[in-house]
Order: C-alpha cells, then structure tokens, then sequence
C-alpha cells in the first residue's frame, strides 16, 4: 500500500474591485498596449481597503472545503502560502483558521514568494506521508497591491491579489504513476539571486517597502529554471513529458509561459493560463489557475498535471500531480 496525497476539493476567490490596464496610463507612462505585449496582462482584481490576506484566502478555503464535502474541524492542519500576511504575526493561516471556525489541528505559514505554493504543497504531502496530518488544506492568498510603488512602471502594472486553495487528503495507492495525488515534487533555491526580485522594507525597518524587480535579469532565470524544476518533478514522479495533460505554471508573465512550455517541448495547448485576467498574484496563481482551469472544463480527473513557479530568494519548484 502506498499514500498519497491526494486534491479532493479546489476553490479561489477574487476581490471584486477590477483594475484594467487603462488605469495605469494615468499613472506611469504606459498604455494598455504596452503592458499586453510585454506581460499578457490585461487587468487584475485590487483588494478594498478593509479586504485582507487572510480575508482571500478564508473565502477560497471555504469553497474549497465545499467542494471536498468537508467541515472545517475535519481538516488537520491549514498551511498558508504568502508573502503578504495580514500582520507581521500571527499568522495569516491561524487567522483563518479562526475565520473558519476550525477549533482543532495547526496552522502556520510558508514564505517563498511566487513560488510559495509550490512550496506548501510539498511541506503538506510531508505531513501526510509521515502521518501528521490525514487532511490538509493548502492555500496561496495574496494582496501584492499594498506593496506596489505606483511610479513604477515596470512593476506595477504586473501584480494583482486574489487566493487559491486546495484540500489534499491521504489515499491509498497502488505505488504507481497512475495513482491520483502528489507523484512528484522538486524544490529549490538561491540566495545569490537576492536583488533580483525583493521588497526593499520590512520588520526590522519599520517601513512596508516596494517591490523592486530586475526584470530582463529575472526572465532569463525563469525559464531556464522552470523548465529544469519541471523535468527534475516528472524524472522524479517515474514519468516522461509526453504524458503531461496540462502544464498549471506561476501566471507572471505569459513570455515565461511561452517560454517555458517550449523549452519543455510542449504545446502552448497543454498549458492553463489566467495571466491576462488576474496578472501576477504570486503564491496565490497556481491554486487560483488549478480552480478556474477546473471551472472552464480544462482539468478533469484523471489528468497528469506539472505546476512550477519561480519566485524572489530566488526560490523555485515545480509539483506532479494526478488530478
């Protein structure tokens, strides 16, 4: 008998504030043009001003567990990717815990930026396989608005917020790639790469600090890694590319996407994209394009699945799983 941890409810949330690509040419010098061609971004959804993290996300777990038939005291323990949490602690996964009325199991969260879920969803299948936890629910929320300088061209047109979340549950398997869940993960990172992608305040500071991107430098190690990260989770699920039905990738940038998906030998027909509807919203893209994949009719059970994301440390990975 083999476990695995295996998706059994998916669901997201977005802030209903929509921000088109026109509202930043009164802004920066840009154009609805300019951001399209560069990014693939055609608007993004802004949280209000009394619309938090743990808000987001407490409202895509709760579609989530819906969809798995599940209370919130039958989950185990809640992980919370963002780098965005509501207070510097506690948090933001024991605030949602609470919001949910979940008064059993743990929860904390996990920091990698862009590629914190991808990150979450490997701590959440330790669990499941050491036996810590038989349900986990895995959750991206982000509210990156409130670290936009809104001077900065190259970066302010590319970020929105929103929350994505998945429940994984222990299956019995028969050890094979045809099991449903996690088959693969791979992780990894580089402190080297520090100013590429950071924001330039925090704790220690006493101040919020902006976003600072070195974009071209960034592109080149995206899709280099990303694609590696991909390959390294499919050697280490026991399958070849050829079987891949959908490629769930980090929405930054539809060039990374492109690139990626080539550089992997895969059609851009394989691959789910929501960039042009929500643009970046870091730990929260993957689970947010995992439910509205799900919704148009794309995902469907049974399917092989590769998600990867590559975020600021720089930290990077990529997750196989059987839908």
């Amino acid at each position: 008998m083999t476990i695995r941890a295996t998706v059994t409810g998916v669901g997201h949330h977005l802030p209903e504030r929509v921000v088109p690509n026109a509202e930043f040419e009164a802004l920066v010098d840009t154009s609805d043009e300019w951001i399209r061609t560069r990014s693939g971004i055609e608007r993004r959804h802004f949280a209000g001003p009394d619309e938090f993290t743990s808000d987001l996300g407490t409202k895509a777990a709760q579609n989530a567990l819906t969809m798995a038939g599940l209370a919130p005291d039958d989950i185990d323990a809640i992980i919370v990717a963002t780098s965005t949490p509501d207070l510097t602690f506690p948090s933001a996964a024991t605030m949602i815990q609470q919001k949910l009325g979940m008064t059993r199991g743990f929860a904390y969260d996990v920091q990698a930026v862009c590629a914190g879920f991808v990150f979450a969803l490997g701590n959440a299948q330790g669990l499941i396989l050491s036996g810590q936890a038989r349900r986990v629910l895995v959750i991206g929320a982000e509210t990156f608005s409130r670290i936009l300088d809104m001077t900065d061209r190259s970066t302010c047109v590319l970020f929105g917020d929103g929350a994505g979340a998945l429940v994984l549950e222990a299956t019995e398997g028969t050890g094979t790639a045809q099991d449903r869940g996690i088959l693969g993960v791979d992780l990894n990172s580089d402190g080297r790469h520090r100013d590429m992608l950071y924001v330039d305040g925090g704790m220690v500071s006493q101040q919020t600090g902006f976003i600072k991107m070195q974009g071209n430098a960034l592109f080149r190690q995206a899709v280099e890694k990303l694609a590696s990260t991909a390959q390294t989770a499919l050697d280490k699920a026991g399958v070849p590319h050829d079987d891949v039905d959908w490629v769930v990738p980090h929405q930054a940038n539809i060039r990374i996407i492109q690139g990626t998906a080539k550089k992997l030998g895969l059609s851009m027909d394989k691959v789910v994209v929501t960039v042009q509807d929500h643009g970046n919203t870091s730990a929260a893209s993957i689970p947010l394009a995992l439910s509205v994949g799900g919704e148009r009719g794309q995902i469907k059970p049974g399917d092989l699945l590769v998600t990867e994301a590559i975020g600021g440390g720089l930290a990077w990975g990529a997750v196989v799983i059987r839908w």
